[in-house]
């Protein structure tokens, strides 16, 4: 979800819907095997995960996202 989510930045009304839709079937259904490819990837979901955490919340959140 996170990472399709991720994908979908930009897109709006029903384009976002049906890209969304898509996309989510188009991924396994477990975690591990939809987590992000590439460390770039990877910080972009950790980043969208991580908003509203500040200080060291964040950077512990941070860490423990990218080690996944």
């Amino acid at each position: 979800m996170s990472t399709c989510n991720a994908q979908a930045a930009g897109k709006k009304g029903d384009e976002r819907k049906a890209f969304m839709k898509s996309c989510l079937s188009a991924q396994p259904a477990t975690t591990a095997a939809a987590a992000p490819a590439t460390q770039q990837e990877k910080m972009k979901v950790c980043n969208k995960e991580a908003a509203g955490k500040k200080g060291d919340e964040r950077k512990a959140f941070m860490s423990e996202c990218l080690k996944k």
